[in-house]
């Protein structure tokens, strides 16, 4: 069992990637493995809606971490996505790779469980949270739930780990994401495995 966790931060070891390595902590204690993996800082293409990832199964775009990502992706159990707030909103990078690794990739994380984080100095954090959980919402997923919004505050590290609230927040999302890994590897093999499909109906407001 292992979760796969994004950090969006264009800092590495910043206070997005203190989130993430609270709720890593507190997912080995409790027998579940997780991986950070970095965005890093250089530039991110955004989805141009082309289509192409439906026939090659990735991004037509190989310049960037995306479709790298993409592969690890596809065998977690579990997912976080981190983002620092820039200007009441997750950052640019960020919402660019969503973008391209849900449609890209999306397949691989249906009826997973997973939840979104994000860090910022003091304001901003509920309307980015509301954005990255979107994508949870869209893709047929388990939201993994907490005793709070998923968020912590701090202008460094240190400052971060002050935030107890905060803390405890990521240690709640952390133990009841490994629950629900291990509710739904108990599944397997079961008729509880999957739930009954409903065929999506498209329809467009303009007919």
């Amino acid at each position: 069992m292992k979760v796969f966790m994004l950090n969006g931060s264009p800092h590495e070891k910043g206070c997005t990637y203190t989130a993430l390595k609270v709720i890593a902590d507190e997912l080995k204690a409790q027998g579940v493995d997780s991986e950070i993996v970095w965005l890093g800082n250089g530039a991110v293409r955004s989805c141009v809606g082309c289509g192409c990832c439906a026939k090659l199964g990735k991004c037509v775009y190989s310049d960037d971490p995306v479709n790298a990502l993409g592969e690890k992706i596809k065998s977690a159990n579990g997912y976080i996505f981190g983002a620092p707030v820039h200007y009441s909103s997750p950052n640019g990078a960020t919402v660019s790779a969503l973008d391209r690794l849900f449609m890209a990739f999306g397949s691989h994380m249906r009826l997973k469980p997973a939840a979104c984080i994000v860090s910022a100095r003091r304001a901003g954090t509920t309307a980015s949270y509301d954005v990255l959980n979107k994508y949870i919402g869209i893709n047929n997923m388990i939201q993994v739930p907490s005793t709070y919004w998923n968020m912590v505050h701090g202008s460094r590290p240190e400052e971060v780990l002050k935030d107890e609230e905060g803390v405890t927040i990521m240690r709640a999302v952390a133990s009841n994401m490994a629950w629900l890994i291990k509710l739904l590897a108990s599944a397997e093999g079961t008729p509880l495995a999957a739930p009954v499909d409903i065929p999506k109906a498209k329809t467009n407001f303009i007919r």
